[in-house]
């Protein structure tokens, strides 16, 4: 049989329960808002809320400790944002960093944000910011070559280090 052309997949099964809650219970609502207003952060991944905005694991991860960072605010551009929630989640960026910096011990970081639909933005409506924690040579042959992601440990064990991190930092 001939090879697919595009991106390969490598089974994650303890991804399926995660991804069909997270479906079915945002369906025809924002992600962000879902998150924000999450009433179980254990389920949904959250690690830390405030008045202000919230910080989770992000549903797709590019890696270990895939930050989202976003605001209560359901806007879809940096300039809309209220300009309290706004010094308020440039605080929840720095603590985010700090988080993972003390957690996963990275060799750098990458903090972005893809705003609108033409910038990238997979949730135009509701803007956020990625953080995670990058090393050197964590692009290997599985990411260059087979175009697929390896995640070294589950989103639960992520979200129970970077949780216990946060009390630790922060509390």
């Amino acid at each position: 049989m001939d090879k697919p052309l595009g991106l390969e997949r490598l089974w994650a099964g303890w991804r399926s329960e995660y991804v069909t809650n997270q479906t079915d219970s945002k369906k025809n609502n924002c992600v962000m808002c879902y998150l924000y207003n999450s009433d179980d952060f254990k389920r949904d991944f959250v690690i830390y809320r405030n008045d202000f905005g919230a910080i989770s694991l992000n549903l797709y991860p590019y890696g270990s400790g895939h930050l989202l960072i976003f605001g209560k605010s359901h806007v879809g551009s940096l300039e809309s944002v209220p300009e309290q929630e706004s010094i308020e989640i440039w605080e929840l960026i720095k603590k985010a960093l700090i988080l993972l910096k003390h957690i996963y011990k990275p060799d750098g970081m990458n903090l972005g944000a893809n705003i609108e639909k033409a910038g990238g933005a997979g949730i135009p409506e509701h803007i956020h910011f990625h953080a995670l924690p990058r090393w050197v040579g964590d692009t290997n042959f599985m990411t260059t070559v087979a175009e697929t992601r390896v995640l070294p440990e589950s989103i639960s064990e992520s979200w129970a280090k970077l949780t216990q991190g946060w009390q630790e930092l922060f509390s």
